[in-house]
């Protein structure tokens, strides 16, 4: 064989454990290993955790009797693994040296993992800083895990799109950001105590063969390698990279015996060694690929192999014989003891360097929570929100702007499956959404069929989804798929196509151009369905970059930008600069209320600074058998043939537990939810004013006491209002029956209204409220009561303004623009029962479960239509107007409430004798009753009989939620006060935001 002309020696930093080489410790063991044993220190084996005992069994036999030197792990999951490798470790006379492919960190082979992004992913990324982080925390997760080797970083520079094994898996087509990357990668590795290997020398990115399946041919010379395969390798040598894997290549312009450079000595030795000047660790690829077992069988590859300078044999078919021809070759003179014994050497130093010379086992608890940690949460979260890349954002569309005049549908190409995916439900976060879906290849007649129903929407969010990875396959892209996406362009209807999958896969659409906006978000994580998401409705700014050229239109680093901030965010805590404690800290508070049963369930949303940080739900809607209280509900039943009554029903056997997107009765976050926001557009449209007076509002109170009461006072709840009429209980006769000239079974023209299920009002109840109300009484004394009266009167004021109803003056002017799709009154018109938290037991008035129906009684016997109480939602819209508020009311790019009448509304109004602003509460004199006790006095928000919450600290940028259904079963469940959650959830939250 002959070596190519070598170049000035390399003044290649050594690896941190080479001083170890001639080590006390690594004497001794030295000196304990026979020949034979130090041979089979160089040998790694391929172990699983997921496989059965007995091929558990066959490892334990190659390290009891052989005395292999390593494992390398594959499938499995992390804690079965862990318990193997005590076992194995336990069974080993040296320590044994651990390794995996860990390119995107251990989750590549193991379930129940947190994934970091491919690396072509991050290859467009600018913040490189974040790579060294990645490369700390999976080193973290490896000696976590007892592991002590990484083969990665991928190196091999992917300049060919037709490369049938690399392409995800590099940094990209440009050597010198190939060697940025994937040195700041080793870098964090190493600084963190865990061997970086890089691969796969001498660079396996121009290739139309996988090494795996064939032996592959570089057919270029030796300048191009020079100036484009090699600076990588060069980069990482020169910043002392600890391990080098060497691929099964035919390279003819380095060697020109025909055959795998793994098994070439003027590759490894003349090129690696003395020409690049590496001092460390060489490994071989696996070692029953075709690439080398097509050429030479197993022993005698593997003999090659050691005496082409490789140190450690990864995944040799056969360890007996692989021994057994090793010592041969050294009887031979093929090969000699000395080197052995310097291969040897090495891989001893390296196990001192990882610690193996003070090994302990693995500990198993809490293994899993150590290992999805919340910074590695957030690392591959963020990592990949500045991957997201948008190729195409014709007339600015994307941020998507005016929801109110979008009909959104989603479309998932390559799914078959009856779920939404994780990007449907990210975009419904945001949107009122209807989900289609179709597989990679449907049919003419499904074709068909989504055309048309497709029609009613005016934007379709196409998604590309369960992508390939090969070339041989265009990538996934289907001609049926590119059929679909023609017909819908010819439909004239706006397309947003995202791409899970290769960036290769761009340039197999046929119709790209033609779709209104491009996102790439190069693989389908879940983390990469719910940022495209993101940045279609501008939750996040678009701001990735090609790291391949994808065509002529779109080379490298191409990507067009978005700005951020235009809606809610998703993301960590670690984003907005919280400490990544606050989930296990928010779990611990909530986990103490669950068990003092204070609620049987609830949802938590945190955002600051327009992003949510922590968005749970916890326990159940209900809890398991509240028959008791069905019970007292039934003991006043009418023996009237025909008197009014509600069915009874029952708890579900069992419990449902909560998710997010469960709707809660508001009660009096109503308020603030439904009739400030109305008077706050109102305001601003000049048909409101707080200045103004009450029976300029309502001409039913002109001649009555409140005629002349201020709006400012009145909102204020310092208009001598009370605080509420028990309107209910005089529509009751007195044995507590409901009369029946007020309530009927069922509903009719003359009693419309909802009340309760199979329980419907007269149409003239709410007639007979407002009169009651104007008729009330005034407190005596003056000063601040909390009131619901003129709330319950804010939906004829709007009325009278507008000429619409409450409910849809809210929808076109606050919800819709907002996509805060769960807000409403009466939900079970628009939702099914199941999605709706039940709350009490009504034992005195309605006698059943309330589900679905208002809580408080008062806007019960007005259809469960009024401005103090009846609104439902989810936490997560609840946020969208909470942030609104804290923006200034500023939200999706429209001002919905006037800046300047926000800043008047939620001040305080008369302080120091009265803590209100205008609807808004502010902090008390103890804090606790509705703050915390480090929440500032310009903070503000509101509580809710049922047990629900928010607050906005504009202090720390901060919005807190909380939704419980504390009255289930009872109202006189007064545990969540007892416990000061909500303001303990507030305290929590500001502590965090550091």
């Amino acid at each position: 064989m002959r070596r190519a002309a070598a170049e000035p020696r390399s003044t290649a930093k050594a690896p941190a454990f080479n001083r170890y080489l001639h080590s006390p410790w690594v004497d001794s063991v030295m000196r304990t290993l026979t020949p034979d044993q130090r041979a089979a220190q160089l040998f790694m084996v391929a172990a699983y955790s997921n496989r059965k005992r007995i091929d558990e069994d066959s490892i334990s036999t190659l390290i009891q009797r052989y005395g292999i030197g390593g494992l390398i792990f594959f499938q499995g999951g992390p804690v079965r693994q862990a318990k193997l490798l005590n076992r194995y470790q336990s069974q080993a006379k040296v320590p044994l040296l651990v390794a995996m492919d860990g390119e995107w960190g251990v989750g590549m082979r193991l379930d129940s993992m947190v994934k970091f992004p491919y690396q072509m992913s991050l290859g467009g990324e600018t913040d490189t800083t974040l790579l060294y982080d990645m490369g700390r925390e999976v080193a973290y997760q490896f000696k976590r895990l007892g592991m002590h080797v990484n083969f990665a970083p991928v190196v091999d520079v992917n300049n060919n799109p037709a490369n049938p094994v690399i392409g995800f898996r590099s940094w990209g087509e440009n050597p010198a950001a190939v060697a940025r990357d994937g040195r700041q990668y080793m870098r964090g590795m190493q600084d963190a105590g865990v061997l970086a290997v890089a691969k796969h020398f001498p660079g396996h990115g121009d290739v139309d063969a996988d090494s795996h399946l064939a032996l592959p041919t570089v057919r270029v010379d030796r300048r191009r390698l020079d100036s484009l395969e090699l600076p990588p390798f060069r980069s990482l040598v020169a910043g002392g990279l600890g391990g080098m894997m060497v691929a099964h290549l035919n390279v003819p312009a380095l060697d020109t015996v025909p055959g795998p450079s793994t098994l070439s000595r003027p590759i490894i030795e003349g090129l690696l060694r003395q020409e690049m000047g590496f001092k460390g660790l060489i490994f071989t690829d696996a070692m029953n690929m075709k690439g080398v077992t097509s050429m030479f069988a197993p022993g005698e590859a593997d003999v090659r192999a050691l005496i082409a300078g490789n140190d450690i044999l990864e995944f040799s078919k056969n360890i007996p014989l692989a021994l057994r021809m090793v010592r041969a070759a050294v009887d031979s003179g093929r090969l000699t003891q000395q080197e052995i014994d310097v291969h040897c050497r090495r891989v001893l130093a390296l196990k001192q360097w990882a610690g193996l010379n003070r090994y302990r086992p693995i500990k198993l608890q809490n293994l899993y929570e150590d290992l999805n940690a919340p910074h590695a949460q957030y690392l591959s979260h963020r990592l990949t929100e500045l991957s997201i890349t948008l190729l195409r954002n014709q007339k600015s569309l994307l941020p998507l702007q005016r929801l109110d005049t979008l009909r959104v549908a989603t479309l998932v190409l390559g799914s078959t499956s009856p779920d939404t995916t994780d990007f449907q439900r990210a975009v419904a976060d945001y949107a009122p959404t209807a989900h289609f879906r179709a597989a990679a290849t449907p049919t003419l007649d499904e074709l068909a069929q989504l055309r048309t129903a497709l029609k009613p929407y005016n934007l379709i969010l196409v998604s590309l989804q369960n992508l390939g990875r090969l070339p041989a396959t265009s990538f996934g892209i289907t001609p049926e798929t590119n059929l679909l996406l023609r017909e819908l362009v010819n439909q004239r209807q706006t397309l947003v196509l995202s791409v899970f999958g290769s960036a290769y896969a761009v340039a197999k659409v046929r119709d790209l151009d033609r779709a209104a906006a491009v996102v790439l978000a190069y693989q389908e994580s879940p983390n990469a369905q719910n940022l495209a998401a993101q940045a279609i409705f501008g939750g996040i700014g678009a701001s990735g970059r090609l790291p391949v050229t994808v065509s002529d239109r779109y080379p490298r680093g191409f990507g067009l930008r978005t700005a951020s901030g235009f809606r809610l965010r998703y993301a960590n805590p670690e984003d907005v600069g919280m400490d990544p404690r606050l989930e296990a800290r928010v779990d611990s508070l909530v986990g103490r209320a669950l068990a003092a049963q204070a609620f049987p369930g609830g949802q938590v949303l945190i955002a600051r600074r327009g992003t949510v940080v922590l968005r749970k739900s916890y326990g159940n809607q209900t809890y398991a058998g509240f028959e008791s209280g069905e019970r007292e509900a039934r003991s006043g039943k009418s023996k009237e043939k025909d008197a009014p009554r509600s069915p009874l029903l029952t708890s579900p056997s069992v419990p449902r537990p909560v998710k997010n997107d469960d709707l809660y009765d508001l009660a009096s976050m109503t308020k603030l939810m439904a009739a400030t926001p109305a008077l706050l557009k109102l305001q601003g449209q000049g048909k409101f004013s707080p200045d103004s007076a009450m029976g300029n509002y309502f001409g039913f109170l002109r001649g009555t006491n409140k005629a002349d009461l201020k709006m400012r006072d009145v909102l204020a709840h310092q208009a001598r209002l009370k605080a509420w009429i028990p309107f209910w209980q005089e529509l009751r006769k007195k044995n507590g029956e409901l009369r029946r000239r007020y309530f009927r079974a069922d509903s009719s023209a003359r009693f419309p209204l909802p009340v309760a299920a199979g329980l419907w009002a007269r149409k003239d109840l709410p007639a007979r409220i407002y009169k009651e109300i104007g008729e009330s009484p005034l407190n005596d004394k003056p000063g601040y009561v909390y009131s619901d009266l003129s709330f319950i009167l804010y939906p004829e004021l709007v009325k009278a303004r507008t000429g619409q109803t409450f409910d849809s003056y809210l929808q076109q002017q606050v919800y819709r623009p907002l996509g805060a799709t769960t807000l409403g009154f009466r939900p079970t018109n628009r939702f099914p029962r199941k999605r709706i938290v039940p709350t009490e037991v009504d034992s005195a008035f309605r006698r059943q479960l309330l589900h679905g129906t208002v809580h408080d009684e008062g806007a019960a016997l007005l259809g469960g239509l009024s401005g103090h109480a009846g609104l439902f939602g989810d936490a997560n819209d609840v946020a969208k107007l909470a942030q609104t508020y804290a923006w200034g009311g500023r939200y999706g790019g429209q001002q919905l409430f006037d800046k300047t009448i926000m800043d008047e509304w939620t001040r305080c109004q008369f302080c120091p004798d009265n803590r209100r602003a205008l609807a808004f509460d502010r902090p008390a004199a103890n804090p606790t009753v509705n703050s915390a006790k480090s929440a500032s006095q310009r903070s503000y928000g509101h509580t809710g009989f049922t047990g629900t919450y928010f607050w906005v600290e504009p202090e720390k940028d901060l919005v807190v939620i909380l939704l419980t259904n504390r009255v289930h079963p009872t109202r006189r469940n007064n545990k969540l006060g007892d416990l000061s959650v909500r303001s303990s959830l507030l305290q929590l939250a500001i502590e965090a935001a550091r």
